[in-house]
């Protein structure tokens, strides 16, 4: 994706290396998100401080978004915590807060004071973390000149073990107040508001994705007819406009698909409902059947399986009033199933009622394909 507004060259070295593989993969072949990017610059520069938050459905360029942002900023402060064995509170505070002293307290600051900070941070136990944070932001707050800004970019928050901290604080003990010229950008899966795990009193936005839908379609065309153009064995007629209408403009299906379709050599295969999905890529695969684990839990009852069931054999939305119809189950048991699920649902409004769909006719298809719901 590399014709990004934000013209500054791929670097991850100013970042953790645990950290540096996934910005790679990330940012590679980048296209397009100009609204994102211009949202951004746009409450940067509107407030004195704040929390920006990026949401949308799985696979739909989130990660892509924030890993191109700060390579173009390595100011920044980064943190995914979709990574394996980042996902937890402890995790978080050692690696954000040792960042925030090496790139903006170890220049200034006395040697000594760095190693005592560092020390501190070593012996914190993980509920006490939330106050070196703030202190920590604070005091560089305090340092920065008039024009300077703290940016703490945070990938996959919806992705943290909620039993790493106390259910009551805010996720990842992110602060309910921020100081000057302090702001965090997030990501994350849609969310019920009342679940948002968040209390703050700052300024914030939200951009949702799926608010978007022209300008993920012309993103989806561009990355599509980029890749097309390395590949010249794939040259059927409007294969980029069927591959957009297949993939649904989520750029995790085209990022699998693309190079599946290639290797195959099957420029003129029918992309059809069914074609492309038959045989996922074995990432795509892997991908879906973690947002499976995921649903599953702990293990379904029987209402969530039979609601599961509707959703895998509907190719359209359904209100929760139909779903429990069909099921012959009462409305709140349904909307309580659904509300579980609303990270991999697409939720909206037809005819005066919320309606429901699995978020991507890929993921449908493969779980319909699996044993699991028997």
């Amino acid at each position: 994706m590399n014709s990004s507004p934000l013209p500054t060259p791929i670097y991850t070295a100013a970042y953790p290396i645990e950290f540096q593989q996934v910005l790679r993969e990330k940012t590679e072949n980048f296209v397009g998100r100009k609204f994102v990017f211009s949202a951004i610059s746009h409450f940067l520069d509107s407030h004195s401080r704040g929390y920006f938050t990026i949401v949308g459905t799985p696979g739909c360029g989130k990660s892509s978004i924030l890993a191109q942002y700060v390579t173009a900023h390595p100011r920044s402060i980064y943190y995914n915590a979709g990574i394996e064995g980042k996902n937890r509170a402890e995790d978080f505070l050692a690696s954000v807060c040792t960042q925030l002293i090496d790139k903006y307290l170890a220049a200034n600051g006395e040697t000594s004071e760095i190693l005592k900070l560092k020390s501190q941070l070593q012996n914190l136990e993980s509920h006490d973390g939330s106050w070196f944070l703030s202190l920590l932001l604070q005091q560089i707050s305090d340092k920065l000149a008039d024009r300077q800004k703290l940016i703490i970019v945070i990938d996959s928050v919806d992705a943290i073990a909620r039993t790493s901290q106390p259910p009551s604080s805010n996720l990842f003990y992110l602060p309910r107040y921020l100081g000057d010229r302090t702001y965090f950008i997030l990501a994350r899966r849609p969310f019920l508001r009342e679940k948002s795990g968040l209390l703050i009193e700052t300024p914030s936005q939200t951009l949702d994705l799926r608010d978007y839908p022209a300008q993920n379609r012309e993103d989806a065309l561009n990355y599509i007819q980029q890749y097309l153009s390395t590949a010249p064995d794939l040259t059927a007629p409007e294969l980029g406009q069927q591959l957009a209408t297949v993939s649904e403009d989520n750029f995790m299906y085209l990022s699998q698909m693309l190079p599946a379709i290639n290797e195959n050599s099957r420029p003129d295969a029918n992309l059809g409902e069914s074609s492309l999905v038959s045989e996922l890529p074995p990432g795509l695969a892997a991908y879906y059947q973690n947002h499976w684990l995921r649903m599953r839990g702990d293990g379904l009852s029987a209402i969530e399986l039979s609601v599961l069931n509707v959703l895998v054999q509907s190719t359209a939305s359904l209100s929760v009033s139909a779903i429990a119809n069909i099921i012959d189950q009462d409305e709140y048991d349904v909307e309580k199933a659904l509300d579980n699920w609303i990270e991999f649902l697409n939720k909206q409004e037809m005819g005066g009622e919320i309606c429901y769909s699995l978020y991507h006719n890929s993921f449908r298809q493969w779980l319909g394909k699996q044993s699991i719901l028997e």
